[in-house]
């Protein structure tokens, strides 16, 4: 891995070490400076001259705060002459603002990437976008990786002859439909019609699992309105038992814990793209790695190898 500098933001340093870890590189952690007007100044501490550049900052709580980070790490390794920037965004939050769905709103997921391509982005590395057109959002290339291999290595632990894949809804049934695949599992959907931020329903559910086991998958639960209706449809239908995972756990609002509260889910699994602090930890609760995965794709970026070749069934 000549040639090659990783830094880290400050929204979650601890992926960010990980990965340099499996990479064997050393982590650059950024110099972040505040000065008495609140505005922030960026500083890279090594050297990024005609080197591959790549810049680890998911958009987590404060989100704002990370993003403006981010654009000041892009505009400063601009400056510092990089060959190549690279934005790795394990989460991207403002990607579930994709669409205009009311008057006079604004499309955070389409604005924001143009920043971080008039910021110098070079190319982005993402992980579980919300929806696929933000893909599109983006004017320079994106590699889109999910955690569905991940999430599927910790199931086939289990006893799963009995077991169908679930998706809240139908906006997320071709990713549980790619899940059960990799399982080969049936998988079912719920029908979902959203009011607020925090207020759903889910009508029925399509497909069978009356007696069965569930694992429920979403691409991320942040309040878990979603997921505690959802359960109330499965409780209806005499599921035998159920188990959560998502990739992205933001868990805003005592999430975890009032989902972890329902006697009925023996187990909630989601990955560290997003950084869960130790107060938040359940027993209920298991973290998965995608490091090794965010890892390998970089080593391939740099290479100029296949990175879709990371989707293969393993």
């Amino acid at each position: 891995m000549r040639d090659i500098t990783v830094f880290s933001g400050s929204a979650h340093p601890e992926l960010a070490a990980e990965i340099c870890a499996h990479l064997e590189v050393p982590l650059h952690p950024v110099r972040v400076q505040r000065f008495a007007n609140d505005c922030i100044e960026v500083q890279l501490p090594a050297n990024c001259r005609e080197r591959d550049v790549f810049l680890i900052q998911p958009l987590v709580q404060p989100v704002q705060e990370n993003l403006v980070e981010l654009l000041l790490m892009l505009d400063a390794a601009r400056g510092a002459s990089a060959a190549r920037t690279t934005v790795v965004l394990p989460h991207y939050a403002y990607a579930r603002s994709d669409k205009k769905d009311a008057p006079r709103i604004s499309i955070g997921g389409r604005l924001v990437a143009d920043l971080l391509v008039a910021a110098g982005a070079g190319r982005v590395l993402a992980m579980t976008l919300h929806s696929p057109q933000v893909h599109g959002f983006f004017s320079v290339p994106v590699d889109h990786l999910h955690a569905l291999r991940e999430i599927a290595a910790h199931f086939r632990q289990y006893d799963l002859s009995n077991t169908t894949v679930v998706s809240p809804d139908l906006g997320n049934a071709k990713e549980a439909a790619t899940f059960a695949r990799l399982l080969g599992l049936p998988v079912a959907a719920g029908a979902k019609q959203r009011f607020t931020d925090d207020r759903v329903s889910i009508s029925s559910v399509i497909g069978d699992v009356a007696g069965r086991d569930v694992i429920v998958l979403d691409d991320e639960i942040a309040k878990g309105s979603t997921i505690v209706e959802l359960l109330d449809r499965l409780r209806e239908l005499r599921v035998r038992s159920i188990r959560i995972a998502c990739t992205h756990g933001l868990f805003a609002g005592g999430a975890l814990k009032r989902i972890g509260d329902q006697r009925d889910v023996e187990e909630i699994v989601c990955t560290n793209t997003v950084p869960i602090s130790a107060e938040k930890h359940i027993p209920k609760l298991k973290v998965l790695s995608i490091a090794p995965a965010l890892a390998e794709a970089m080593r391939r970026i740099h290479n100029g190898e296949s990175v879709s070749a990371l989707f293969d069934a393993p």
